[in-house]
């Protein structure tokens, strides 16, 4: 945006600026299903050398740079008020924090392509929740029959008929955890902090903040500072916070802006085959049939759940 000032006689005369073009939204969206999709695989690298907290804390410190970047080009403020920064903690916690963690330790001991996978099953836990702690949030036949389709898919991912025995029972509980915790913080930025009348991105950039504080706080009391810094995972952590995190934040909004996020939110079902196949690829990860077959379950479980009945004939939104 140009900061140079016109005479105020030419200031009315003066042709608008062109609008700042952006690519189109199709290769936005696409460029956020990769972000993402690798955001697992990148996990996994930065695990073999970092601790999960270490993971986390880097993350979120590159993610965080890369918001108050943007506040900075944009000139956005923070978000004022003690009553707003108590809830944005809060939210911090349930959506960066703590299943940041929770997925960087679960890599310790499942594939990413697992992890990848759990985290599709985050729509599924919402609807179940949103059926309990949001009224105007009704069930229907569908979006029941999609709940149950889904975690049907999980029970497949997980081979359940070969009792659990081939894969890591803590890991895959922690990635369902990390899962389930995103709707819990969604449903609690819902009914708190709905309405405030500060940007999304004034509100993410606090909110990132604050995680990393939290991190920052809590890395140093359970891991040792590393002795040595390989140039691979350090490169992982860091396009780990700064796209992963970061840039696909403000790719999301923008997507949510322009598209409606009914159309931005389907990002989430190519995320698991990305993370699968960025998996079996790159880091020579093992694949059965019931990995690919339980993931389409899963994701058309998660589909039918956000399928919500028409109110009546009115206008499009």
């Amino acid at each position: 945006m140009s900061t140079v000032t016109t005479p105020a006689d030419r200031a009315a005369t003066a042709p608008p600026a062109p609008p700042r073009r952006r690519p189109d939204w199709r290769l936005r969206f696409a460029a956020l299903s990769l972000i993402w999709g690798f955001s697992f695989l990148l996990i996994k690298v930065g695990t073999e050398t970092y601790a999960p907290f270490q993971v986390t804390l880097g993350r979120l410190a590159f993610g965080t740079a890369v918001l108050a970047a943007a506040m900075a080009v944009r000139r956005e403020r923070l978000p004022r008020g003690a009553r707003v920064w108590g809830h944005l903690t809060v939210a911090a916690f349930l959506l960066n924090a703590l299943p940041f963690s929770l997925f960087a330790y679960a890599e310790l001991t499942i594939p990413s392509a697992l992890a990848g996978i759990c985290n599709a099953t985050s729509p599924l836990w919402g609807m179940a929740l949103s059926l309990v702690a949001l009224s105007e949030d009704r069930p229907t036949r569908v979006r029941v029959a999609g709940l149950g389709l889904g975690f049907l898919g999980v029970l497949t991912v997980l081979g359940a008929w070969q009792g659990f025995d081939a894969l890591d029972a803590t890991g895959t509980a922690l990635a369902l955890l990390g899962s389930l915790s995103y709707p819990i913080g969604w449903i609690y930025v819902r009914r708190t902090l709905a309405g405030t009348g500060h940007s999304h991105l004034s509100m993410t950039g606090a909110q990132l903040l604050l995680a990393t504080a939290q991190l920052a706080v809590v890395t140093p009391l359970v891991t040792t500072l590393p002795t040595r810094f390989p140039v691979v995972p350090l490169l992982a952590v860091a396009a780990l916070g700064a796209l992963g995190t970061g840039l696909a934040v403000l790719l999301q909004y923008g997507l949510v802006a322009e598209v409606g996020p009914t159309t931005a939110q389907m990002v989430t079902y190519f995320i698991p085959v990305i993370a699968t196949a960025a998996g079996v690829a790159l880091l020579g990860e093992g694949l059965t049939w019931s990995t690919p077959v339980g993931a389409v379950i899963v994701l058309t479980g998660a589909a039918l759940t956000q399928i919500r009945p028409r109110s009546g004939p009115g206008p499009r939104q």
